[in-house]
Formats: C-alpha cells, sequence, structure tokens
C-alpha cells in the first residue's frame, strides 16, 4: 500500500503536512509506504528538524506549484511538474493507491475526474461531508458542492456511493437513508425531489427511509442524507459556522467542538476508481493525519470495489 501525498497544498504547507506525517507515524506500528511530492530539498530539512522516521518515506521531487487561485484545468495543463500533476501521473500509472492533498480544490476535482476516470456506471463523482450527530453518531450528506445541479438518477447514484461510505468507513451497519426535502411526505419538493424519490423507493440496494428536513440533519433520523450540491454546500457551510460561532465565543461545548473540519481531515471524491482525499485549504498537522488514515481505511476496505458492485 502506497499513499501519495501533495505536500505543497495548503496555506501551511509543507510544514503543517510534516507535521502531521510525523503524527500519523506515532500512532501506526506498521504504516504503509508514503510517497512525499514537493520541493525535495524543504521536505527533507522539515523531516530532519521534526525528527520524523523515514524507513517508509520516499520523496518525489516536483518544482512546480499550483496555487490556489488559479484555474483548474489551465494549471494542470500548464503545469505538469507541479506537486499535484505528479500525483495525479503516479496515482493513475499505479505508482500510489491514493492521493491526498490540501492544495487547490479545482485542480483536484479536474484531476480526478480527467485523470483517474470515474468508476465504470458512474454518472457523476460527488463529494460528501462528515455531519456530527446529537446523539454522538455521524452521518454523511452529499453532495456539498461538486455538482449544483443534478438528475434524479445522479442523486440515486449518491444514495448507494454514500451508504458503502457510511457502512464502511463510518461503521453504520444497514445505514438509513433520507431524502432533503421541504417536507416529510412523499410529493413534496421541487421537480428534482419529486422524481427523486421514488427511484430511492424502488432501490433495492440502499434503507431508504423517505424524505428528511433541515431540521432532522443533527439528529439520528437518518444516516445518509441526499441532495443536490447547491442545497448541500449551504448546509455544510452553515455547519462549519457552528464551530467558528463556538470558538468566537469560548464555548466549551463538545459537540460543537465535534464540527472541527480537522477531526476529519479531509473528503473523498465518490465514484472515481481509486482513493481521492481532498483536504481545506487550512489544514493543520491533525487534519494531514487523519486524511492518511481515512485514506488507508478506503484502500484496506476496497471501498471503490464495494461501490462499483453496488452500483452494477
Amino acid at each position: 500500500m502506497t499513499i501519495g501525498i501533495d505536500m505543497m497544498g495548503g496555506d501551511f504547507a509543507p510544514l503543517e503536512a510534516v507535521k502531521g506525517i510525523n503524527l500519523y507515524l506515532s500512532n501506526h506500528n506498521i504504516p504503509p509506504a508514503l510517497l512525499l511530492i514537493g520541493d525535495k530539498i524543504q521536505i527533507e530539512q522539515l523531516l530532519t528538524t521534526h525528527k520524523v522516521p523515514t524507513e517508509n518515506i520516499k520523496i518525489v521531487h516536483a518544482e512546480q506549484v499550483i496555487d490556489m487561485h488559479e484555474h483548474p484545468t489551465r494549471a494542470l495543463k500548464e503545469k505538469q511538474k507541479s506537486s499535484i500533476a505528479i500525483g495525479f501521473h503516479l496515482l493513475a500509472s499505479g505508482k500510489m493507491d491514493a492521493f491526498i492533498s490540501a492544495g487547490n480544490t479545482g485542480a483536484m476535482l479536474v484531476g480526478a475526474l480527467f485523470s483517474i476516470k470515474a468508476i465504470e456506471g458512474v454518472i457523476r463523482p460527488t463529494i460528501s461531508t462528515i455531519i456530527p450527530k446529537m446523539n454522538g453518531g455521524t452521518g454523511l450528506l452529499l453532495d456539498v458542492g461538486l455538482n449544483a445541479d443534478c438528475k434524479p438518477e445522479q442523486l440515486n447514484q449518491f444514495a448507494i456511493m454514500g451508504a458503502v461510505y457510511a457502512q464502511l468507513i463510518l461503521g453504520i451497519d444497514n445505514p438509513k437513508v433520507g431524502l432533503m426535502n421541504v417536507g416529510e411526505e412523499e410529493g413534496k419538493g421541487n421537480l428534482l425531489a419529486q422524481a427523486t424519490y421514488p427511484l430511492l423507493k424502488e432501490n433495492k440496494h440502499i434503507n431508504f427511509i423517505g424524505n428528511i428536513e433541515g431540521r432532522d440533519v443533527l439528529t439520528d433520523k437518518a444516516d445518509v442524507m441526499v441532495c443536490e450540491g447547491f442545497t448541500g454546500n449551504i448546509i455544510l457551510k452553515l455547519a462549519e459556522s457552528l464551530y467558528e460561532i463556538a470558538q468566537h465565543q469560548a464555548l466549551n461545548n463538545q459537540y460543537f467542538d465535534r464540527f472541527n473540519f480537522e477531526n476529519y481531515g479531509g473528503t473523498p471524491v465518490l465514484g472515481v476508481a481509486k482513493p481521492v482525499i481532498i483536504g481545506h485549504g487550512i489544514s493543520g498537522a491533525k487534519a494531514f493525519m487523519n486524511m492518511i488514515y481515512l485514506a488507508q481505511q478506503m484502500i484496506e476496505k476496497d471501498v471503490m470495489k464495494k461501490m462499483k458492485e453496488e452500483l452494477s
């Protein structure tokens, strides 16, 4: 197992990536091989400074960096020697099994969609987010921004992929799947929701419980919450604000603390053939540690293979 890490992506690169790798290695007796992609001199200096064990580490030099605000497609095309471009080349050619970056989100999505390709049968890949539940558990919301406009068939596939992810990664047996809507009754909502409901109802691969409303997002009514990316992104940003408000007001609250994105690391692109995990631009050491661990879990549990089986 080899996990590739874009060492130059993120506001605090490559320092926080190195610190995150150190945290990860200190908590794993038999870690996978790590392929660190970026400025070799900087990376080697930081590994030495932070006394990171290098037995399982190999560095691949990248002389270019795709900045956060560059146009994704143009940057990938023009910066073939960047850490993100090299990472996707190594992933596509089988030199590594997963790729992690806290860099340019658009470039990571473009790379995932056009370098790795979608799982056979997937109309459009999706991205999700973890939602802390009031009962202490966790739920999954998808899509949260990759697909602002969707067709019913896409939401049906999101439900299947989300259920597989919730089962294998979140450890939820027979996860309850709900459709985000403005009312509980069948027939409620806009044209998309009305057309999606019967598809989910007839889907034998999921445990569909019907429509759910905004007030249900933080409860245990549904484990997997399905919507198009426009609605999902609004919910995601609202959820992120809960942690920011708690921090600003110095609230010591365990539940609000669970909204800290670093607890979950990053979000995988679901529906592509290999694990691609995208981190927040302000990711710190804890986030990088958790992204590496998530990549390890996805490889070990062969999440993509299970999704392919369910979708077929």
